[in-house]
């Protein structure tokens, strides 16, 4: 990660650029850090490739690819606000509804294993490379997910698809990082959520008109060609200027020419910690799904496979951090434990671990349905009420990115987001109920997402500020994995409160002559919808919604109190003080000392190159 690393912070010329040293990006009142044992001296050769391409860029390239960001975002942005009103229909249509947690518990894993690896990827064989499989991965997913025709091929696309988008959410970050200072680095990182201000509200839209005028199958289809389209700006100015930087001497040569096929093959393995990779995912998927499916019926849990999955699902978990922390077996981790050695990097990487536990046990994946049946919302009502909390969030994460870059601090608005999301938790346990009005409901959902605006951004950027330079690339894919796993488990144990509460329910309250379709309710929830408003097996169902809800809102708030508390315990770091060298042009550093800085840089990365050469040769 070291490329993108060194991008991070930035001095205002070329004499404070070279007389500052590496280390004085630790901060010496910060907690004792150990930096990075296995950082080589010789970088890797997707690393050397974008600090190539940083001296290659132009103010016009920046911005081409910058728009490109903002295009491919505006293009995943609606695409999430489309699809997930499909899931319920493509569930339901399967028998399935109740697997919706399920599901979101398997993209949540995947949301978890990609992003280490995949900025791995980044650094082994480029950015541009990255992101070309990152899209290719995409396009599969959802190639798949429109012709599946059982719960078993969704579920095998849904991996593909949360790989391709996972990837692209940590690709966007680290290119971010690539190209600007550390104090707007907040402010850019709200870049790619941005479009969600006008597709939160044109998603719903589109996703119904989809449904009245073809079916959820085309609505994931077609994503597999607006993608590619609306990524061709970025991937044209990081292929364009890798080509520049070739034409220079400043791209290294290929590292198969230089180990042969068969040395590269075992380095990358090693590089991309495969095994830790297989462990973590056997660990979170063994132990988490058969919490949701073995939660239901009575004598599930006499189920030997389930038993199995949660022994062996245990034992992964437990060898796992030991693998990581062996240099032996694991010379490049997955997951650098030891950045957690630093308590703000813990605080925040918890923060965002029981952020999404209680999102997900909140407003997915089952409040849509929940609307819907209970509060007798329409498609795009529902859909437009789902989707406040992300207005909200994006909002607000972009004024305190403008205010952070203001003041210099993050955590007095780390604090004030703790305190704030567990406000619209406790007023959503109150006003979440049958008979509350429209007004009531959004208002939590915009309170939520105002905490939530709060607490992302800065709190991303607290785990960052407080590492060398050469380990922000590791301490942002370790709070992106964290916010995975948060989504993982807080999936599970809606799921297992779900499972286990509203078929129960519905068989206590459903008039009897219905008690025979208490099956086909559960598992469909247009089913569950269509009896009319106001008839006793109407109202059965939605206080079996009502009752389920209830109980997964008290887990959420719960989830959400230790927040409050992991705040207090982040550093308050000047950020003005924390500026990093970094190579080329960046945003933050493109005033009138840029171009002779970029000459000056690529002066001497062609020297560095030529020497090594010269030293080969000879």
């Amino acid at each position: 990660m070291s490329s993108f690393l060194s991008k991070l912070g930035l001095k205002k010329s070329s004499e404070e650029t070279t007389s500052i040293p590496t280390e004085a990006a630790v901060d010496t009142k910060s907690d004792q850090y150990e930096t990075s044992s296995f950082e080589s001296a010789e970088k890797q050769a997707g690393v050397q490739k974008v600090e190539a391409i940083a001296l290659t860029w132009s103010r016009k390239s920046l911005w081409v690819a910058y728009a490109g960001i903002l295009l491919m975002a505006t293009s995943t942005s609606l695409e999430s606000q489309t699809t997930y009103l499909y899931s319920s229909y493509a569930l339901s249509g399967f028998g399935h509804h109740s697997l919706l947690s399920t599901i979101s518990i398997v993209t949540g894993v995947m949301y978890a294993v990609v992003k280490p690896p995949m900025a791995k990827i980044a650094d082994v064989f480029g950015r541009f490379e990255a992101f070309t499989i990152s899209i290719l991965l995409f396009v599969i997913g959802y190639i798949m997910l429109a012709s599946s025709s059982s719960v078993q091929t969704y579920a095998g696309a849904q991996v593909f698809y949360a790989a391709g988008s996972t990837g692209l959410l940590i690709l966007q970050q680290i290119f971010i990082a690539d190209t600007t200072d550390l104090l707007n680095r907040a402010l850019f990182s709200s870049l790619p959520d941005l479009p969600f201000l006008w597709t939160v509200w044109a998603g719903p839209e589109v996703g119904a008109a989809v449904l009245k005028g073809t079916s959820w199958r085309w609505g994931y289809g077609m994503w597999a060609i607006i993608l590619p389209v609306c990524a061709l700006p970025l991937l044209g100015a990081l292929f364009l200027n890798m080509l520049k930087a070739k034409k220079k001497g400043l791209v290294p040569p290929s590292a198969v020419s230089e180990l042969g096929w068969g040395k590269f093959l075992v380095k990358t393995f090693w590089d991309l910690d495969v095994i830790g990779m297989l462990l973590f995912t056997a660990a979170l998927c063994l132990i988490l799904i058969p919490l949701t499916l073995g939660a239901g019926a009575s004598g599930k849990w006499k189920n030997p496979s389930l038993i199995a999955m949660l022994v062996v699902g245990g034992v992964c978990l437990i060898i796992f951090p030991f693998f990581e922390m062996s240099k032996k077996l694991a010379p490049s981790p997955l997951l650098h434990l030891r950045l957690l050695k630093n308590r703000t990097v813990m605080a925040g990487t918890l923060i965002a671990v029981f952020y999404f536990m209680a999102f997900y046990q909140s407003v997915f994946p089952y409040f849509y349905s929940y609307l819907v049946v209970a509060n007798e919302q329409s498609v795009v009502s529902a859909g437009r009420i789902v989707l406040v909390f992300s207005f909200t969030s994006t909002v607000s994460s972009i004024i305190i990115s403008f205010l952070i870059k203001w003041t210099g601090h993050y955590k007095y608005f780390v604090i004030a987001g703790g305190f704030i999301y567990i406000l619209g938790f406790g007023l959503m346990l109150r006003y979440r109920v049958e008979g509350s009005t429209l007004t009531q409901i959004v208002i939590n959902q915009v309170l939520v997402g105002l905490g939530g605006g709060f607490l992302n951004v800065p709190a991303q950027l607290g785990v960052q500020s407080v590492v060398p330079h050469q380990d922000v690339g590791l301490a942002t894919a370790l709070f992106l994995t964290a916010i995975s796993v948060g989504q993982a488990i807080g999936s599970a144990i809606s799921g297992a409160i779900w499972t286990n509460s509203i078929l129960n329910k519905l068989d206590q309250y459903l008039p009897e002559e219905v008690k025979v379709n208490a099956t086909l309710i559960y598992s469909d929830f247009t089913v569950a919808s269509s009896y009319a408003p106001g008839t006793a097996a109407r109202e059965a169902i939605n206080r079996s919604y009502q009752e389920t809800m209830r109980v997964m809102l008290i887990s959420a708030l719960v989830s959400a109190v230790p927040i409050l508390f992991l705040t207090l315990l982040m550093e308050n770091v000047d950020l003005r003080k924390k500026e990093v060298n970094v190579k080329g042009r960046v945003f933050g550093s493109s005033g009138a000392d840029a171009d002779g800085r970029v000459a000056e840089e690529e002066n001497e990365v062609r020297v560095r190159r030529e020497s090594k050469a010269g030293a080969i040769v000879a």
